[in-house]
């Protein structure tokens, strides 16, 4: 059984399409603990959306990134203040900036595909 896990989902949709509404879905379903983040607010799949990462009540375990890297690297000092014990960067938010500041900060950085790693057992 894989261990359950804290996660932001940074950039988190409403919308079924979006592969970061997906991953919102595929985590729950996975028995993790989800925290959905989009300036936005609202709810996605029943959960309150954190309009920031500085929200969160948790220490997170895993942040999930869905953001192009402009959007993302604006929100690097939140993403280190967070200090998650790893950053996945799915594909089309590749970051290297983001990545070496992340890493020089002593958060692992890994490129993948959440809904894959999540499918295949490997999250």
């Amino acid at each position: 059984m894989e261990e359950q896990k804290k996660v932001a989902v940074l950039g988190a949709s409403p919308k079924p399409e979006r592969y970061s509404n997906m991953a919102v879905a595929l985590l729950l379903e996975h028995g993790h603990t989800v925290y959905p983040v989009t300036p936005r607010g609202g709810v996605i799949h029943g959960l309150k959306c954190y309009r920031s990462l500085s929200e969160i009540p948790d220490k997170l375990d895993t942040i999930t990134i869905y953001l192009n890297p402009e959007v993302s690297t604006s929100l690097a000092p939140q993403i280190i203040a967070a200090h998650p014990k790893r950053i996945i960067m799915n594909p089309g938010a590749e970051n290297p900036e983001l990545a070496a500041r992340c890493e020089e900060s002593g958060i692992p950085v890994l490129h993948a595909c959440s809904l894959v790693l999540l499918r295949t057992n490997r999250f």
